[in-house]
């Protein structure tokens, strides 16, 4: 193992800054992670290796040279494969899309590039992004390195496998239903869903359109938090191409305007049950938030429920109507997964003119009383998951007396994507098996530093972010 590629990309930046490590040297130890780990957690999907040494030079030779250095200089990320970088695949895991290589690059891709970032390569995502466990006909399926046996996540599973292996310092996954949330929660990793347009999803495959607007956002994903924050200022700002853009200024509040905001946390959402030991990890985070010094009560907001089934709306039937039409003639090309999926969503009734614009109607009916209550409490504190990473193939999970089943599973991180609230996850504690779990930390709209200082005060004070013992344990 290279501790180069454990570093935080902050400090990663900082010490080509010093000149105690170099680009080149930086990029090398990470090609070499991804030649030793990859064909084990298949985390990428294509590496980038000719343009990123290349890139490595150039960063270097600015450094040499004295000229002005960038936030993110020198440091080596990856980008989830449903994003379009000129000359690299963007096929989002379906063979619908086989070789398809992108044209351009995605606007949030030019604003890492111009923050001095280098990238290393695409992660692996499922077939249309459509599944919390990564796998497709084209890539085939990625290993969690907590466990071969185990999912990083999905779908942004690739990304968070990659940046937990230390084959990359960081990078870019998408949210639809907790795509980036449930895979940090899993890996360890920390990673942000901002509201919908604070970050651009301009470039993103499938076209971020529709009722999928209002849901669907692109993120950083990264070890630690300060990682995150210096990912989503390169990022963030307003672009045409996002239909949700707004010029929305970046402000980051002092540590005592952060310990004023009131907290209120939540161990389960009443319907879903959650590990013994997930409940605890919420408990733990709310007890050290209130040791640093913020007001934290038990709370759990009304309306959770309606948000769960309009989100079901949105994302399942509505997804599986658009979907399925694209396989006709070409069903043998559909990954097991997705099948499933599609296989759900038609067992629901299909949605109708009526029927949409009803629950688009529902969803901001219910949104307003939602962000209300967020007055009183700004930050919410709850799981990301009722698990911690499952075995692949796995399907329901008994808790205590109840099955939860898969598409219950995730009901925590669904909420948000339905009402358009920024929220991050942090790794705070880990089940009797070794396995990372991640703690959600939730914001109102537009507040995404507000969620990210939350979130560095609660890493601070009991941050679990850990090797995982793959990483270090395959050769």
């Amino acid at each position: 193992m290279n501790d180069l590629t454990f570093i935080p990309a902050v400090s990663m930046a900082e010490q080509i800054r010093k000149k105690k490590i170099s680009p080149v040297e930086l990029v090398n130890a990470h090609l070499a992670q991804i030649e030793r780990l990859n064909s084990k957690l298949n985390a990428f999907v294509q590496v980038d290796a000719e343009r990123a040494r290349q890139s490595a030079k150039d960063a270097e030779s600015s450094v040499m040279n004295h000229e002005p250095l960038r936030p993110l200089h020198g440091v080596p990320i990856s980008i989830k494969s449903s994003m379009s970088v000129a000359g690299l695949r963007c096929e989002a895991g379906t063979r619908l899309r086989a070789g398809f290589l992108a044209r351009r690059d995605a606007p949030l891709v030019t604003r890492l590039k111009a923050a001095g970032a280098i990238l290393l390569g695409t992660t692996n995502a499922p077939e249309l992004l459509m599944a919390w466990e990564t796998d497709n006909l084209l890539y085939g399926r990625t290993n969690s390195p907590w466990g071969l046996e185990r999912t990083p996540g999905g779908s942004s599973g690739g990304e968070a496998a990659a940046i937990a292996a230390g084959m990359s310092a960081g990078g870019v996954g998408s949210d639809g239903g907790g795509s980036i949330r449930v895979p940090a929660h899993f890996s360890g990793i920390c990673g942000l869903k901002p509201t919908p347009g604070r970050i651009p999803s301009t470039g993103h495959f499938p076209v971020s359109a529709g009722p999928f607007a209002s849901i669907g956002v692109v993120g950083p994903m990264a070890r630690t938090v300060a990682d995150l924050k210096i990912i989503f200022e390169a990022m963030q700002g307003p672009d045409v191409g996002d239909t949700n853009a707004a010029p929305v200024p970046l402000r980051w509040p002092s540590e005592d305007e952060t310990r004023e905001v009131r907290v209120g946390y939540f161990e389960d959402d009443g319907r879903t049950p959650v590990t013994a030991e997930t409940r605890a990890t919420v408990r733990t985070a709310a007890e050290a938030l209130r040791s640093a010094g913020f007001q934290v009560d038990l709370f759990r907001p009304e309306g959770l429920e309606e948000a769960r089934q309009l989100w079901w709306k949105y994302f399942v039937v509505a997804g599986g109507m658009l979907i399925k039409p694209m396989f006709k003639g070409r069903e043998s090309d559909l990954s097991p997964i997705l099948r499933q999926f599609l296989e759900w969503s038609a067992a629901e009734p299909a949605l109708t003119a009526e029927t949409l614009l009803d629950a688009w109607i529902r969803r901001d009916i219910l949104r307003a009383p939602f962000l209300a209550q967020m007055e009183q409490y700004p930050i919410l504190l709850c799981p990301a998951a009722a698990i911690p990473a499952f075995r692949h193939g796995e399907r329901s999970w008994q808790i205590g007396d109840k099955t939860v089943h898969y598409l219950d599973a995730w009901s925590y991180t669904e909420f948000f994507n339905l009402l358009g609230n920024p929220a991050a996850v942090v790794p705070v504690g880990s089940s009797s098996e070794g396995l990372p779990i991640g703690v959600q930390i939730v914001g109102q709209p537009w507040q995404e530093e507000q969620v990210l200082s939350v979130a560095a005060a609660l890493e601070k004070e009991c941050g679990a972010w850990r090797v995982p013992p793959l990483a270090w344990k395959m050769s």
